[in-house]
């Protein structure tokens, strides 16, 4: 199996990237090969000064870098040698298994959907989030920045996504979807969400249990929450936010703890014909090997093959 990183991408890279890489190939098992994508005059350094072999690794050298404040659809077609692009054509030339990157999430859902291209069928790729469960499990929450504007058709595609995503990557059999309004009864809600509702209602594609609130995103009521993507933004940043506040007033304990980011390291785009997986742009080393990790994870299971059959 082969993961190709943007060594490049994210608020403290090379250095992070590099590091994190260094720390998931010490996880991760032999078969898995990382290819580090960027400045190999930086990378070659950095590798020495973690004690890592340069030899361990496949590096592919550029100097071309799609910034975080450029436009996404133009950098991506002006800079076929960006870190991005390369990613991108290691996907499409079966040359990597999954492609991960901390770097402009604009470009990386351009590539993701004018490159390797949106699975048939699918409406809209989206992007989920891991909610930390009180009981010690996680759920999940989608779409979460993708898409601030949802059909109810587009919503109930989500449930079908979210679904194979928590079975398949995290493990959960037979994943409760919830739609998220603001009451449990079937009328509650605009009306997106009062049409979405009704179409989910007698559905055999997934395990419907119907409308959840606020209160129910961390308790076992539901696995996989149902949203358009501003909604889902919102509610991933209140959580970290949230997680900050405490941080500060010194109230942390093993449960809010589970709300660091850097546990998680990234998320798949959901609905596209290969693995990629989108980081968080301040990630440090250790949300970057936990990026690393997913992308072995979602590779591992094939979830993109799944999303297909299920939409055929």
């Amino acid at each position: 199996m082969n993961i190709a990183i943007d060594i490049m991408g994210g608020d403290y890279a090379p250095r992070a990237t590099v590091h994190g890489a260094v720390l998931a190939q010490q996880e991760l098992p032999p078969h898995v090969k990382i290819i580090l994508i960027g400045d190999q005059a930086q990378i070659l350094p950095l590798l020495k000064e973690f004690k890592a072999e340069a030899g361990s690794f496949d590096i592919i050298h550029t100097t071309d870098v799609i910034g975080m404040g450029e436009h996404p659809t133009k950098a991506f077609s002006q800079k076929p040698k960006s870190t991005i692009a390369i990613g991108f054509q290691l996907l499409k030339d079966g040359k990597a298994d999954a492609f991960a990157s901390n770097g402009n999430t604009g470009a990386m859902l351009v590539g993701s959907m004018f490159s390797v291209k949106t699975i048939a069928g699918v409406i809209r790729p989206c992007i989920t989030s891991v909610l930390p469960k009180e009981s010690g499990g996680v759920g999940l929450i989608l779409d979460v920045g993708t898409n601030a504007d949802c059909k109810p058709d587009v919503l109930y595609q989500f449930g079908i996504l979210g679904s194979l995503c928590a079975e398949h990557v995290y493990g959960i059999k037979n994943p409760k979807i919830g739609l998220l309004n603001i009451g449990e009864e079937p009328e509650k809600g605009n009306l997106v969400s009062q049409a979405a509702y009704n179409m989910m209602k007698d559905t055999k594609d997934f395990n419907f249990i119907g409308n959840v609130e606020g209160r129910d995103l961390f308790d076992d009521k539901t696995d996989v929450i149902v949203c358009d993507g501003f909604t889902g933004n919102v509610v991933l940043k209140e959580a970290e936010a949230f997680y900050t506040i405490l941080r500060k007033r010194n109230l942390i304990d093993e449960y809010f703890s589970r709300f660091n980011y850097e546990n998680y390291g990234g998320t798949p785009v959901l609905g596209i014909n290969s693995n990629v997986i989108i980081g968080h742009g301040i990630s440090s080393e250790v949300a970057v090997k936990n990026m690393i990790k997913l992308a072995k994870d979602v590779a591992e299971a094939k979830l993109h093959e799944k999303i297909k059959q299920a939409f055929q």
